[in-house]
């Protein structure tokens, strides 16, 4: 009989080659304790976090916290239900009407993760007769509410306004149409051409999904993402987003203004059969996303910190995905994982910690350390992390010594 986890196998072996060599698993990093935003203990070293998704560092937002233990102890520590059972608290309406005073929506529904949410919205808004259409880059919860789903699936090229022009084209007038796009895709931390690929897809009479986890905060005059930036809030219909990037804790939402966007909370079956989150959370992101309506300075610091970091790894001689700062997200192209390793592992040693992804996160033969800055990110704490980079390419022979 065939063992389940033999298709693993080559993956097993690969692993395990690697942590032959002496190195540290990249992938099973654990935190000893988090000192702040920016900074954390681990295997009892002081190390700046350059790898997490914290971008407004709200994480450790004195007001935030408060809300958080305050809900705590007046609702307890969990729902025991579904939204659409017990599972809805006052603390549940109080986040919905904080994203909808954001966003200056209409509509907003709170799941309980961000992968949950594209994957409601994808599994349910289209049927056996409709078509998503969707970047060939998106993320794995697009993919897979896709999948949960009945509906014909077309990819175009990543980023391709032309390639979504012609894909949209030859499809048959019957049935129903969605475009679903990221405003910050984020391996890469490249945008996509918002503006031009909405007017595609009105066009073609598409809907629209815009997903929002990594540009929201910071993009647009409102932080709302690059969908306000880009001008195009009128002409998307649905914005998903998370809260365990900028928001700082964790859940997803879905914003809209369709009219008929409340009847999702009867036929979504990732939002109907789920336990709701817990008082604590959905009060600490309310007052999170609050506050992140006046975040000026924060954005401001952010993509400073991010401009500041992008030129001076060039200035290295580090190969960077992207000609310039596009996002908060910095990624650092390596020729190998054993280029990939030893740069952060070497990155670990002197106390900096970024994430290394590879195939199948990336394309194949992609290896990559991707950089999250964080609007808590100091001067001197980037003026350290260039240090360390630094270091780190000549030890693994990847910039001049």
């Amino acid at each position: 009989m065939t063992d389940l986890f033999s298709k693993f196998d080559p993956l097993i072996a690969e692993r395990q080659a690697l942590l032959d060599t002496g190195v540290r698993d990249p992938f099973a990093i654990v935190m000893d304790k988090v000192l702040s935003p920016t900074q954390a203990i681990i295997k009892g070293k002081e190390t700046i976090l350059l790898g997490t998704y914290n971008y407004m560092g709200m994480t450790f937002d004195a007001d935030v916290i408060a809300a958080g233990k305050k809900a705590l102890d007046e609702f307890g520590s969990g729902t025991t239900g579904s939204r659409v059972l017990n599972g809805t608290y006052q603390g549940h309406k109080e986040c919905e009407d904080a994203l909808k005073d954001f966003y200056g929506t209409k509509h907003a529904m709170v799941f309980s993760t961000g992968y949950q949410a594209n994957l409601g919205l994808m599994s349910t808004i289209a049927g056996k007769e409709d078509y998503i259409i969707l970047d060939a880059d998106s993320h794995a919860s697009i993919y897979d509410g896709c999948a949960l789903g009945n509906a014909q699936i077309v990819r175009f090229r990543h980023n391709s306004v032309e390639d979504l022009d012609k894909r949209l084209g030859r499809l048959p007038a019957e049935g129903g149409r969605l475009v679903v796009l990221e405003g910050v895709y984020s391996m890469l931390g490249d945008i996509a051409p918002l503006k031009d690929m909405v007017a595609v897809a009105k066009k073609h009479g598409a809907m629209i999904a815009v997903d929002e986890a990594h540009g929201m905060g910071f993009f647009g005059p409102n932080g709302r993402g690059v969908f306000e930036e880009a001008g195009v809030e009128d002409d998307v219909d649905f914005v998903i987003g998370t809260f365990s990037k900028s928001v700082g804790t964790v859940g997803g939402f879905i914003v809209s203004n369709h009219p008929k966007f409340e009847i999702l909370r009867l036929v979504s079956r990732p939002y109907v059969f789920t336990a709701s989150l817990p008082p604590s959370v959905v009060a600490t992101a309310a007052t999170s996303i609050r506050k992140l309506m006046h975040a000026d300075e924060k954005r401001a610091h952010l993509w400073k910190n991010s401009r500041r970091l992008h030129q001076g790894l060039r200035d290295l001689g580090f190969d960077i995905a992207t000609k310039e700062a596009e996002s908060a997200i910095i990624a650092v192209l390596l020729p190998d994982q054993e280029k990939a390793v030893m740069t952060w592992q070497a990155l670990l040693e002197q106390g900096v910690y970024v994430n290394m992804a590879r195939p199948p996160a990336t394309p194949a033969g992609m290896f990559l350390l991707r950089c999250s800055l964080c609007a808590e990110h100091t001067d001197e704490q980037v003026d350290l992390i260039l240090q360390r980079f630094a270091n780190a390419g000549r030890i693994a022979g990847v910039i001049p010594a």
